[in-house]
């Protein structure tokens, strides 16, 4: 790389995001019929359903205060724990989803389900829930839902999505974007434009070193906090999901940084906490490890090394965010309604939808 190239944000983020979308994905996904909300305090301050390769589930939680806890699958108890608990449970019927409710003793339950939504045609579709809230909510999982791109979904995927209740696709993808690899949606899910870093964004050098591009993704971040299009874009997924959040999808191609910023801001606007907010953007790297493996081993080792900071999520990248909201508008508070265009109506509305206890 000898001479540079200019391109602008958009262009930065979606060469980052093509890279990442080099490799193949994994296969089988899931729905579930939504939960009635817990009207009592959920006593849970951790909890997790995580998936095992062998087909098992590995379910986790602390419930001070509490000396029993059961947890139940498909009308029955499956395993039993005290305050604090880890158990691993098999020999479940086959499904899309296996979903797990933990029952106290004392105070409401909670509904899980793993993260992961596997699809023949994604590697970093997720649900966007299951985190606790700072005041001790949850936010509720089976409603909204984060991924990379949908241009690869099979018919099977597109069954899957239309039994898991998707009804609404908010795609944050540039022009560009969306005409290479237009998505692919069970019949009757609304389709809506949000495209965070628009078309004519500023022009920019392509990196020649791996320092030059974590800077590159910085800048970029920033932009996705206090661009005009940016806002526009997001604005539009909230005020959405403040009139009806249940079946929502919202994705760009590599589901890690457009999207990593709506999951950001969505969290926070419920009341996660930082570092969980910083947990699930992480997470990235993990769905997407095999993936980015991939593109970067098509790659000669010294492109690999320069390139690879597009690749990833890192919390430097999603710390620029909050800072650029914490000089563009003063605080979160201020970027939620100026930015997001949530009032205190609409973040009521958003709250009572989405949190649970």
């Amino acid at each position: 790389m000898t001479q540079k190239t200019r391109v602008s944000v958009a262009g930065v983020l979606s060469a980052a995001a093509l890279l990442s979308g080099l490799a193949a994905p994994v296969a089988t996904a899931a729905p579930a019929s939504h939960a009635p909300r817990a009207a009592q305090r959920i006593p849970f301050t951790e909890a997790e359903v995580t998936a095992q390769d062998d087909g098992s589930y590995k379910v986790t939680w602390k419930a001070p205060g509490n000396r029993h806890v059961a947890v139940r699958a498909n009308g029955r108890t499956v395993a039993t724990g005290g305050s604090t608990g880890t158990v691993t449970v098999k020999g479940l019927p086959a499904a899309d989803r296996q979903w797990f409710t933990l029952v106290p003793e004392r105070g409401g339950s909670l509904r899980l389900a793993d993260r992961l939504i596997e699809l023949d045609g994604t590697v970093n579709f997720r649900d966007a829930g299951g985190y606790r809230t700072k005041d001790g909510q949850w936010v509720r999982m089976g409603a909204v839902y984060r991924t990379d791109s949908l241009e690869k979904l099979t018919d099977a995927d597109l069954a899957k999505l239309k039994r898991l209740g998707i009804s609404v696709d908010y795609d944050l993808r540039t022009t560009s974007e969306r005409a290479a690899a237009p998505d692919r949606l069970p019949e009757g899910v609304r389709y809506v434009v949000a495209n965070v870093v628009g078309d004519d964004s500023p022009l920019f050098s392509m990196p020649e070193t791996a320092e030059e591009a974590a800077q590159l993704m910085i800048d970029g971040e920033k932009s996705m906090v206090s661009g005009e299009s940016a806002k526009t874009a997001y604005s539009t997924v909230f005020a959405g999901l403040a009139r009806d959040a249940d079946g929502a999808l919202y994705h760009c191609t590599a589901g890690k940084d457009r999207t990593g910023w709506a999951s950001a801001a969505l969290l926070t606007a419920l009341g996660v906490p930082r570092e969980t907010v910083m947990e699930d953007y992480l997470a990235s790297n993990d769905y997407r490890a095999e993936a980015n493996a991939a593109a970067l081993a098509a790659m000669p080792a010294e492109q690999a090394a320069v390139y690879k900071p597009m690749l990833d999520v890192r919390a430097e990248y999603l710390n620029a965010g909050f800072a650029e909201v914490a000089e563009e508008f003063g605080s979160f508070a201020a970027y939620k309604k100026k930015a997001l265009g949530l009032d205190a109506r609409e973040l009521r509305a958003l709250k009572a939808d989405l949190l649970v206890g």
